[in-house]
This record gives structure tokens, sequence and C-alpha cells, in this order.
């Protein structure tokens, strides 16, 4: 357990958002911490249920983690949301990673679980760049990027949208590691959106999905193109047309 929370070393404030009122997500979300080494590290920031805007809510917890991190002197700050699960989780991954990122000061965002829109290797085997799609149910900012984002009000954009239009400097762990678990969502205003994910097998899944995807994205391809030849092939010979 000891090399699990040295491996976290390198950040200086870690918070967990969650609604008051879901005491259940919170337990979840220790069990979670403790079995990566984090059962006494992170600090939960508790919000109340906005009457009419749950986005804006959320925007405001995330930020109000921010400036308590900012605030108490922290160089990098991580943030996770109270449904965080975690899967290929290894310490020495992690310290591989934050390795990396202290020979790279300019890096502003480092993902543990998203979804991404696309994904390139580095000089460390640990970590991909990455172009940032959504979810932020597990990240790290460094200060001069929070610094940029912690007191800005509320503009109408979604949080889960946030770092979109960053085109450089944003990393992830490589294979990323927190995932988002199946509770019921507590924001209603994309049912639609939630029985997709749950139809394809959850966020886990396409998590998992879209890493394997981006980062083998031309072979993939590839592969599904010779697929395409290969039936043309076999219908135009059946056919006699060869």
């Amino acid at each position: 357990m000891s090399k699990q929370t040295d491996a976290w070393n390198f950040f200086d404030r870690l918070y967990c958002i969650s609604l008051r009122e879901r005491e259940d997500r919170r337990q979840s979300a220790l069990q979670e911490f403790s079995k990566v080494g984090l059962a006494d590290r992170v600090e939960f920031v508790l919000g109340e249920r906005h009457p009419d805007n749950m986005e804006e809510d959320v925007y405001y917890s995330h930020m109000l983690c921010l400036q308590k991190g900012l605030e108490a002197g922290a160089n990098n700050i991580v943030i996770f949301e109270d449904d965080v699960e975690f899967d290929r989780f290894d310490p020495e991954r992690l310290r591989r990673c934050t390795g990396f990122l202290k020979q790279h000061p300019s890096w502003k965002v480092l993902l543990l679980g998203a979804l991404i829109r696309s994904s390139s290797k580095t000089t460390e085997p640990c970590v991909q760049k990455v172009r940032y799609q959504s979810l932020t149910h597990a990240y790290v900012l460094n200060r001069p990027y929070a610094e940029t984002l912690a007191y800005k009000p509320w503009q109408g954009i979604v949080n889960d949208t946030l770092f979109r239009p960053l085109t450089d400097d944003v990393y992830a762990i490589y294979p990323m590691c927190a995932f988002q678990k199946n509770f019921t969502s507590d924001n209603e205003n994309y049912p639609g959106l939630v029985m997709i994910r749950r139809f394809l097998g959850g966020l886990k899944r396409i998590q998992k999905a879209n890493e394997f995807y981006q980062r083998h994205k031309f072979g993939v391809i590839a592969a599904h193109v010779v697929m395409v030849l290969l039936l043309l092939i076999a219908f135009l010979a059946r056919y006699g047309r060869f």
C-alpha cells in the first residue's frame, strides 16, 4: 500500500465532488480510493442540488475544488467525481507518468480517465498525448492552467466539455485507470444519452473502446478496409465476375 500511496506524492491536493445527499456515492468512492492508496488523502467537497440547473451546480463544484487547491498553494490539483471507479491502476505506471510531467512543465491537463478525440505516443510509454472529448470524473490540472479557469463565472459551458478548446499540452496516463460507475445519473437533462450508454455496456466499456480505437485507429481502419475488400472479392467470385 505504501507504494500506491507514494505514487500520488506529485499531487498536492486531491478533491472529490459530491452532492450532500449522495452518501451512497461517497461510500463507494472511499472504497475505490482505498484500492489505490488514497484512503486518507482525498477531501470531499459537498454541494447542494441546484433547483434549476444541475450543470451549473457541477461547474461551480469543480471550480470550488480548483479555488481551494490554489488558495492552499497547490501546484498540481486532482479532481474526482464521486462515481469514480479504478481499474488497471499501477503505481509504477503513475510514477513514470508524473516523472514525464516533471520533464514537460508546459503540461496543462493530465487525464486519468476520459473520452478522447485523438491519441499519439510520447517518449514515455505510460503517457499519451491526446485531444480531449468529454468526461471529468478524474483529471489533474497544473497551477497555471487552473488559475485561468477557477474564478470564471458560469457561461453555459457544460463541465464535461471544459477542455475541448485546448489543442496542446493535454496528456493521459496509458492505459487510463479511472472510469465512471453506472450509478443512476443526477443529471436528468439527457435521458437519451443515458439510455445509449447503458445499451453500449456502460461508460467503462465505452471509455476502454474509445481509448483502444484512438490508440490503434489506423490499424482498426485498415482491418475494416481489408475485411470489406475480402467480402467484395468473395461476392464477385460467387457470381462469376472473376
